[in-house]
């Protein structure tokens, strides 16, 4: 094999683990976030504002080395796509751990506040959230656009949620002055985690992108999974 093949085998090898490696952080960093707001863990969310900026170092040293493998190798095909992926799903995870840092600034208020009954919507809708940012990263690892296109279907779920969380804000505002501004800010929360499943759908369009050259961004007929290649992912489901 030709020594520039192996090392750009080598360099994209080595992207590939950075960027599973950010991905693991900030996956964990939005379950402690989430953790926080139902739990009113304040200490928790401190926690989760404190290590965000590992993530941020994560995410300069992995732009850093994608923008290095395009300089040394100028790689083209399925290499450069590769790479335009990992620079592209590096930003996406970055904005995931601000609006992980986000949610953890609400729930360090909330703890503080009158307490509040959670509504049901919310932590199903972290749950669903949650559940796309960890598939969208598995179908990342398993080049697997069956599964990426399944992420993005149940993100119009979270969507519907968290406008159920906006009716619920609406018929709580009657309750007492104190729990306003404690709704406002749970609302807050539920936003940033629609935005979260924003990013992970983003991350799946790379993926799908990533695999066949598929630019799918703002084509919803594009992600409809063809039926010859729903039973080769059933048992991932």
């Amino acid at each position: 094999m030709p020594r520039h093949t192996i090392h750009i085998e080598n360099a994209i090898l080595q992207l590939k683990k950075m960027t599973h490696s950010l991905g693991a952080h900030v996956e964990e960093n939005v379950g402690r976030a989430v953790r926080s707001i139902i739990n009113r863990d304040a200490k928790l969310a401190t926690e989760v504002m404190h290590s965000d900026s590992r993530i941020d170092e994560m995410e300069v040293e992995l732009e850093e080395e994608c923008l290095k493998v395009l300089a040394l190798y100028q790689p083209v095909a399925n290499d450069l796509r590769l790479v335009v992926a990992y620079l592209k799903i590096n930003n996406d995870l970055e904005r995931i751990g601000d609006l992980a840092v986000n949610i953890a600034e609400r729930s360090v208020f909330l703890a503080d506040q009158v307490k509040l009954a959670i509504p049901d919507e919310f932590p199903l809708m972290a749950e669903k959230t949650q559940w796309m940012l960890q598939h969208a990263l598995d179908s990342l690892v398993d080049l697997d656009s069956v599964m990426a296109r399944r992420v993005c279907a149940v993100d119009d779920e979270v969507d519907d949620l968290n406008r159920k969380m906006f009716y619920t804000f609406e018929s709580q505002l009657g309750t007492g002055p104190e729990k306003l501004r404690p709704l406002l800010e749970l609302l807050s929360a539920s936003r940033y985690l629609e935005r979260v499943a924003d990013h992970a759908t983003n991350i799946c369009e790379d993926v799908i992108y990533l695999i066949g050259g598929e630019i799918v961004r703002h084509r919803k007929e594009a992600l409809i999974i063809p039926m010859d290649q729903v039973k080769k992912s059933g048992s991932k489901s």
